[in-house]
């Protein structure tokens, strides 16, 4: 496990393909929903014919907090969802979620704070259950 400045990180004991279907059920279990599923390495591949290892960006939404954090602040969309990256890196697989905090530092909304600290602990559990 480690936390970067913006993300919260682990390497996980799971082929690439698992770690996506386990990290969707630990979203899942955890009240979170997948909106998005964006293919980076195949979607570099077909647009710019360069070869990456796999990488996935998993768009994750907690409707609840979703919908409080819009009645806060209405363009907080333009921040949504939370992503969640599955990625291999030589042959080690990591799981890596967004630590709302951060993102939402910038906006000055108590309201919104809290709802991101709240967010941010469920995105680590998530991520610690792997």
């Amino acid at each position: 496990m480690k936390t970067a400045n913006y993300g919260y990180r682990k390497k996980v004991k799971a082929t690439f393909i698992d770690a996506i279907e386990q990290t969707k059920q630990a979203l899942k279990n955890d009240g979170f929903g997948v909106l998005t599923e964006i293919d980076i390495k195949n979607t570099l591949k077909n647009k710019l014919n360069v070869e990456m290892e796999n990488y996935t960006i998993l768009g994750a939404c907690h409707p609840p907090s979703a919908y409080q954090s819009i009645q806060s602040e209405i363009e907080i969309g333009l921040m949504l969802p939370c992503n969640v990256i599955v990625y291999q890196k030589n042959d080690a697989v990591f799981v890596s979620a967004i630590m709302p905090t951060v993102a939402m530092g910038m906006i000055e909304n108590n309201e919104l704070g809290n709802v991101a600290l709240d967010i941010e602990k469920r995105l680590k559990l998530v991520i610690d259950s792997l």
